[in-house]
C-alpha cells in the first residue's frame, strides 16, 4: 500500500508504472511506413484561411495535401481518409494516414497536435437507500421533484441501450427540454420509437472500430445504439433509471431498483464494440454529445496515462468542462497495486470503487466439521445436497510458481481427475465465471473460487452456470492445505447458498480491484477524487446474453449484479445530475466540490474506512476525499469553484510547451497569466503538497477560495488534523460571510519539523455548526539532499 511504501520505493513504483500505463496505442505492422491508421487531428478553428468556405473544406485539404498518392488515388480516397469532423468539445477531424503522412501533417500550419488511436477498455437496487436517496418522509422536501429535475440530460458513453428495460419506462415524465438538440439514429433492431422522454437520444460511433478492425460483422453485432453486451443498460439505470418494483437476480437483491436520479434524462452514446473501445470514436460521441446538449458525461472506461496534452479523452474532457458540462470518469479496476489509475485529469471527477452494506452468502461446508463462509449468486437446478459430502480436489501444489491447472484455465483440466468433484480455483488471467465453465465442461460438480494476495479478502458474487463460491484469501490457503495434506481423496466438502443479506458490518469498505494513487502526472492532485458503490451493484440487462456474459449462458434476466468501478462512476455522475437539477447555476467544479467537501472517511462501526484488499484503513490514496453523501452534496454549505481559466492555469504550471498548451488553448484563445505558483495552488477540494529534496525548502504555502452557497450570514471555524513532519497554520482561521455567493481566500502553511519517509493524511475542516466541509490533506516529503 502506498501509505506503507519507503519514498525510495514510491519513487520507483512511479517510475515502473510511468512506462507500464503510458498510453497503448495501436501496434503497427512490420510496413507501418505504408499501413494506414487512424489518427486524430487537432486544428486551430481560428486559423482557416478566407479561401474556404468552411472548416471541413480546410480540413479536407490539410489532410489531402500530405497524401503519398497519385492524383486519381487521391480523388478516390478522399472522402474515406476523414472519418470523423470534430466541432464542439474538440476542433479537427479523425483520418486514416501513414505515419509517414501522420508526420508531415503535424508539421503543418494551423495544425494543433495529433493524436494515434487509442484503445479503452470498460471498467466494469440497494445503493439508492445506502446513499440516503429515498425521502425520509412525505414531507421531505430536498427529494419533492420539480420541472428542473426532468431538465438534466446525462449523456452514457458506453455499449449502448436496451430501451425494453422497465428502468426507461417514461410515464409521467414531462416533455423533453428545449435545450435537447440531439437524435435518435436508427439501425438493426433500434427503431424510432426505442426513445422516449427517459432515453431522449442514442447513437452510435464506429468508424474508428472499424478503421482499426476491419468491417464489423453486422448478422453478429448490432450496429445500432442496442446493447448485446449489458454493461451500458446496466450503467444508464443506475444513472437515472425509474423506478421498477420487484427487481431482482434470479430471486437475489429483491427490492426497487432505480437510478441515482430517477428524473433526469439518457442519451445513450455507444461507442464500445466486441473489439473495444477506440479514441476516435470516444472522443467524436463527446463532441457530439456537448453539441447535443448533454448537461452531465458519464464515462466508465478507461485506456492507461498518458500526459494531459497527449491524452485525447483528457483533452474532449477539458472542452466538455469549458461548456459547462460535468466529467465523471471510471478510476479503472487495477487496483490494489499503488499508482494504477486512469482519467486523472483535474477537471474531471474519478471514481473508486466501494462496498454497500448488502451481500449475498455462501457456504463451503468441509468434511472436517468446518464451514467457511463465501460469497455467491448462483441459482440453477444443479444444487449440491446438503446432506451428501463431494470430492475436493486442488491442482495446483505447495509451489508459489504459476500454475494453469490452479487457475482453471481453458484446457488445462483433465475430466479423469475432476469428474464429479469440487474444484478450486485460484482467481487470475481468466474471467471468473469463466472459470466454473470449465470446471462444469470437464464434469466438475462444483466450483471454490479462492482469491489470492491481489484480491485478500474481498468477495465478488458472480451469477456462475454451476454451484461455485468465492472465498477469501486466508481461508483459501487454509482450504487447499486440507485438501493437499488429505491423501487419498478424502478432502470432502458441500455447497450452500443463502440469499441476500442486509445490514452488513462494516460498510462501506473500498474494493481491492479499485485503483489507487497517486496520480504520477501531478502529486499536488489527489486522486481518486472519491468512492461510491461499486460491488454487488443490481440495475438492467440487456436481453440479449445471460447474467454470466458467457456465451454458453442461455439465461436471460431483466437485471443483473455487476462489481468494478464501471458501476461506481454512475453513481455520482448520477448524483451529479441531481446536484444539477437543484442548482442549475452551478458549474461542474462547483458541483464536484460540493461531492467531495461532503464525503464521509468512516463505515457503519464509526471506524475509519477499510481497504478490503488488507483489512487496514485505507487512505486518500484509496477513497481520495471519502464515500459519496449525496444528501449532504445537495447543500455543502460552501464549495471551491474552478474556472476553466484556473484549469489551464494549471495546466501552465506542469512544465508544458506552448504548442502543448495549445490543445487546451485554442477554444477560448486562452493565455498563461501565470497567477498559480504552483499546481498545490489550484483551487481543488483536496490539497495535496510535495516537499522538494531541497533541504532549505522547510516551508509551503497554499492558497484557496471558498465560495458560501449557504445561508448569506454566516461563521465558519477552521479544524486542522495534527502531522507527525509538519505544523499546519490556516490563515485567516475564521471566514465571516455576510452575504450568499460571496468568496472569502485564506492559505494554508505547512512547516516542517522532519520528513518521515511515507506521505502523511489528514484532513482540514471548515465548520459553521450546520455544514461540515472538509478537504483531505497528503503532505509528501522527498528525502532532503
Amino acid at each position: 500500500m502506498a501509505n506503507k511504501l519507503t519514498m525510495v520505493g514510491y519513487y520507483i513504483i512511479l517510475i515502473t508504472n510511468c512506462v507500464l500505463l503510458s498510453t497503448v496505442c495501436l501496434s503497427s505492422s512490420a510496413n507501418a511506413k505504408f499501413a494506414k491508421k487512424t489518427y486524430i487531428i487537432q486544428m486551430d478553428k481560428s486559423a482557416k484561411p478566407n479561401t474556404f468556405s468552411n472548416h471541413l473544406e480546410w480540413y479536407s485539404s490539410k489532410v489531402k495535401s500530405v497524401l503519398s498518392k497519385s492524383a486519381d488515388e487521391i480523388r478516390n480516397e478522399e472522402e474515406e481518409r476523414i472519418i470523423y469532423t470534430y466541432e464542439t468539445a474538440f476542433h479537427g477531424v479523425a483520418a486514416k494516414l501513414t505515419e509517414e503522412e501522420a508526420e508531415k501533417l503535424e508539421s503543418e500550419e494551423g495544425v494543433v497536435a495529433i493524436f494515434p488511436e487509442t484503445k479503452y477498455t470498460l471498467h466494469t437496487t440497494r445503493s439508492p437507500g445506502f446513499l440516503g436517496l429515498e425521502p425520509l418522509d412525505s414531507t421531505d422536501k430536498i427529494w419533492s421533484e420539480n420541472v428542473a429535475d426532468h431538465d438534466v440530460i446525462v449523456g452514457v458513453l458506453d455499449t449502448g441501450i436496451w430501451p425494453e428495460s422497465e428502468s426507461f419506462n417514461d410515464t409521467g415524465m414531462k416533455p423533453v427540454p428545449s435545450h435537447w438538440r440531439g437524435a435518435c439514429e436508427i439501425g438493426r433492431g433500434f427503431r424510432k420509437s426505442n426513445c422516449n422522454k427517459k432515453i431522449v437520444g442514442a447513437r452510435i460511433f464506429y468508424r474508428g472500430y472499424e478503421s482499426a478492425t476491419g468491417r464489423m460483422d453486422e448478422k453478429a453485432e448490432y450496429k445500432s445504439p442496442r446493447d448485446q453486451d449489458g454493461h451500458g443498460t446496466h450503467t444508464a439505470a443506475t444513472v437515472a433509471g425509474s423506478p421498477v418494483r420487484g427487481a431482482n437476480l434470479l430471486g437475489y437483491a429483491y427490492g426497487t431498483a432505480r437510478g441515482m436520479a430517477p428524473s433526469a434524462r439518457i442519451a445513450a452514446y455507444k461507442v464500445c464494440w466486441t473489439g473495444g473501445c477506440f479514441s476516435s470514436d470516444i472522443l467524436s460521441a463527446v463532441d457530439r454529445a456537448v453539441a447535443d446538449g448533454v448537461n452531465v458525461l458519464s464515462i466508465s472506461l478507461g485506456g492507461g496515462v498518458s500526459s494531459y496534452d497527449r491524452d485525447s479523452l483528457s483533452v474532449a474532457a477539458f472542452g466538455a468542462m469549458e461548456h459547462g458540462v460535468f466529467v465523471s470518469c471510471s478510476a479503472g479496476n487495477a487496483g490494489p497495486d499503488p499508482v494504477s489509475l486512469t482519467n486523472v485529469s483535474p477537471w474531471i471527477t474519478t471514481v473508486g470503487a466501494s462496498t454497500m452494506d448488502r451481500d449475498f452468502p455462501a457456504e463451503v461446508r468441509l468434511g472436517n466439521g468446518r464451514t467457511v463462509a463465501g460469497s455467491s449468486l448462483y441459482k440453477g437446478t444443479s444444487v449440491l445436497s446438503l446432506k451428501k459430502q463431494y470430492p475436493l480436489v486442488y491442482l495446483g501444489g505447495n509451489s508459489s510458481s504459476l500454475d494453469p491447472r490452479s487457475l482453471c484455465l481453458e484446457g488445462t483440466l483433465d475430466p479423469k481427475i475432476v469428474k464429479g468433484k469440487i474444484v478450486i480455483c485460484d482467481r487470475g488471467i481468466s474471467a471468473r465465471v469463466q472459470k466454473g465453465q470449465v470446471v462444469a465442461s470437464a464434469g466438475g460438480v462444483g466450483m471454490i473460487l479462492t482469491n489470492t494476495a491481489t484480491n485478500g479478502e474481498e468477495l465478488v458474487a458472480d451469477c456462475h452456470l454451476l454451484p461455485a463460491v468465492a472465498i477469501g484469501e486466508t481461508e483459501g490457503k487454509e482450504l487447499k492445505r486440507y485438501v493437499l495434506t488429505k491423501k487419498n481423496g478424502k478432502a470432502t466438502a458441500t455447497l450452500a447458498f443463502m440469499n441476500t443479506r442486509l445490514g452488513i458490518r462494516p460498510s462501506p469498505v473500498v474494493a481491492a480491484f479499485s485503483s489507487r494513487g497517486p496520480n504520477f502526472l501531478t502529486l499536488e492532485i489527489l486522486k481518486p477524487d472519491l468512492v461510491a458503490p461499486g460491488v454487488n451493484i443490481l440495475a438492467a440487462w440487456s436481453g440479449l446474453i445471460g447474467p454470466s456474459s458467457l456465451q454458453t449462458d442461455h439465461r436471460r434476466v431483466k437485471f443483473n449484479i455487476l462489481s468494478g468501478t464501471s458501476m461506481s462512476c454512475p453513481h455520482v455522475s448520477g448524483v451529479a445530475a441531481f446536484i444539477k437539477s437543484k442548482h442549475p447555476q452551478w458549474s461542474p467544479a462547483a458541483i464536484k466540490s460540493a461531492l467531495m467537501t461532503t464525503a464521509y472517511v468512516h463505515d457503519n462501526t464509526i471506524k475509519p474506512l477499510k481497504d478490503a484488499s488488507s483489512a487496514v484503513p485505507s487512505t486518500p490514496y484509496d477513497h481520495g476525499a471519502g464515500h459519496i453523501n449525496p444528501r449532504k452534496a445537495l447543500d455543502p454549505g460552501l464549495v471551491y469553484d474552478i474556472s476553466p481559466q484556473d484549469y489551464f492555469e494549471f495546466l501552465c504550471t506542469q512544465k508544458l510547451t506552448t504548442p502543448q498548451l495549445r490543445v487546451f488553448g485554442k477554444y477560448s484563445n486562452r493565455t498563461c497569466k501565470h497567477y498559480l505558483s504552483t499546481a498545490a495552488d489550484l483551487n481543488y477540494p483536496a490539497i495535496s503538497v510535495l516537499f522538494p529534496e531541497k533541504a532549505s525548502v522547510s516551508s509551503l504555502t497554499v492558497h484557496r477560495t471558498v465560495t458560501n452557497v449557504g445561508p448569506a450570514v454566516s461563521k465558519y471555524h477552521v479544524m486542522v488534523s495534527p502531522f507527525i513532519g509538519a505544523s499546519v497554520k490556516v490563515e485567516p482561521d475564521v471566514l465571516n460571510f455576510t452575504t450568499k455567493y460571496q468568496k472569502l481566500s485564506y492559505k494554508v502553511t505547512f512547516t516542517t519539523r522532519s520528513r518521515p519517509k511515507e506521505p502523511e493524511f489528514g484532513g482540514l475542516v471548515w465548520k459553521d455548526g450546520v455544514h461540515r466541509v472538509r478537504s483531505p490533506i497528503v503532505i509528501t516529503y522527498m528525502p532532503p539532499i
